[in-house]
C-alpha cells in the first residue's frame, strides 16, 4: 500500500534498485519467478547441463546473503538512523536552550522558517540526502529548544511533560499498528489526510486572523483544548503511516539508503506531536 506521508508518498520514494527481489529482475523463459542465482557466482550458463558437485557445494556452503551483503534496508537501519537525527535534534536544543535567553524569539523564528524549507526541500528531493535531513534536525531542533525554554521558564516544568506525553503517543501507536488494533487501510488514510487537511486550513485562517488583531479562541479555553487533541491526534495518524510505509519498504527490498528517509518521517511526527503536546499543556495549565 502507497503511503499518504508527505515524505513517503511522493513519486520515487523507497527506490527500488534492480537485483531486489521482485524489482527490476525479470524471470527466465521456462522458469515462472526466474533464476534466483542470476548474475551471481552460482548463475547457471545457458545451454549447459545441471550443476556440478563443486558448484553445489559452493552454494549450499557458502555466507548467506543478509541484509549486509544485500544492501537491503532493515528495521535495525531504520532505528539507527532515527536516533541519530533524533540526537541532532536534541543537541541543538539544548544549545538553544543554554545559549541564548529565553525571551529572544529571533533566533528561533528564523531556524524555524529555514527549517521548513530544508524540509520541504528534503521531502521532495528525488534521492535520499542524509546532510539535508540532519540539517533539518539541527535547526528544527534549534528552535524548539528556543520555544521549550521560554515556555518552560513560565510554566516550569512543561518540557518534561510534552516529551513524556510524546513518548506515550509514540508507545501507544506502535503497540496499536503491531498488534493489529490499527490497520492502515485506503479509507483510513482518506479520513486521516480529510482531517489533517481540515485542521491545516483552521490553523491557517487563525494566523491570519491573529495578524489583523482577532482572536478565534484557538490557544485557550475549550475550543483551544479539542484543537490540541486533535493536533496530538493527527500526530499519531501520521506515525501510523511511517509505520506502515516502513514496513512496506522492508517487505519489498528497498535499498539500505531508504532508512534515511524513513528517520526523516519518523523526526517529522515527532516534532508535529511534541508541538501540539507543548500547546494542549500550555492551555491546560494556563486554565488553572
Amino acid at each position: 500500500m502507497r503511503s499518504s506521508n508527505p515524505v513517503f508518498s511522493r513519486e520515487g520514494s523507497f527506490t527500488r534498485e534492480p537485483g531486489y527481489a521482485g524489482f527490476g529482475t525479470s524471470g527466465q523463459a521456462g522458469a515462472p519467478y526466474g533464476n534466483p542465482y542470476a548474475g551471481t557466482q552460482y548463475a547457471q550458463p545457458q545451454g549447459q547441463g545441471p550443476l556440478t558437485d563443486e558448484q553445489l557445494y559452493q552454494m549450499y556452503n557458502g555466507p548467506s546473503a543478509g541484509p549486509a551483503a544485500t544492501g537491503r534496508m532493515t528495521l535495525d537501519d531504520v532505528v539507527a538512523r532515527t536516533a541519530m537525527t533524533l540526537l541532532t535534534l536534541v543537541a541543538a536544543g539544548a544549545v538553544a536552550w543554554f545559549a541564548l535567553p529565553f525571551e529572544n524569539y529571533g533566533f528561533a523564528i528564523a531556524a524555524s522558517l529555514v527549517a521548513m524549507v530544508v524540509g520541504l526541500v528534503a521531502s521532495f528531493k528525488r534521492s535520499v540526502s542524509p546532510p539535508l535531513i540532519l540539517t533539518y534536525a539541527a535547526l528544527q531542533g534549534f528552535a524548539m529548544g528556543a520555544w521549550s525554554h521560554a515556555l518552560n521558564t513560565v510554566l516550569n516544568g512543561i518540557v518534561i511533560q510534552a516529551v513524556l506525553g510524546t513518548a506515550a503517543v509514540f508507545g501507544a501507536m506502535l503497540f496499536a499498528y503491531r498488534s493489529g488494533r490499527i490497520r492502515v487501510t485506503a479509507r483510513y488514510q482518506r479520513i486521516g489526510l480529510a482531517v489533517g487537511l481540515g485542521f491545516l486550513l483552521l490553523m491557517l485562517v487563525n494566523v491570519v486572523a491573529m495578524a489583523f488583531g482577532a482572536n478565534l479562541g484557538l490557544g485557550s479555553g475549550p475550543l483551544g483544548i479539542v484543537v490540541g487533541l486533535v493536533g496530538i491526534g493527527l500526530g499519531a495518524f501520521f506515525l501510523s503511516l511511517d509505520f506502515a510505509a516502513i514496513e512496506e519498504a522492508i517487505a519489498q527490498g528497498a535499498p539500505q539508503r531508504e532508512s534515511w528517509r524513513a528517520a526523516f518521517g519518523l523526526t517529522l511526527s515527532l516534532v508535529w506531536i511534541y508541538m501540539e503536546m507543548l500547546r494542549l499543556i500550555a492551555i491546560l495549565r494556563g486554565d488553572d
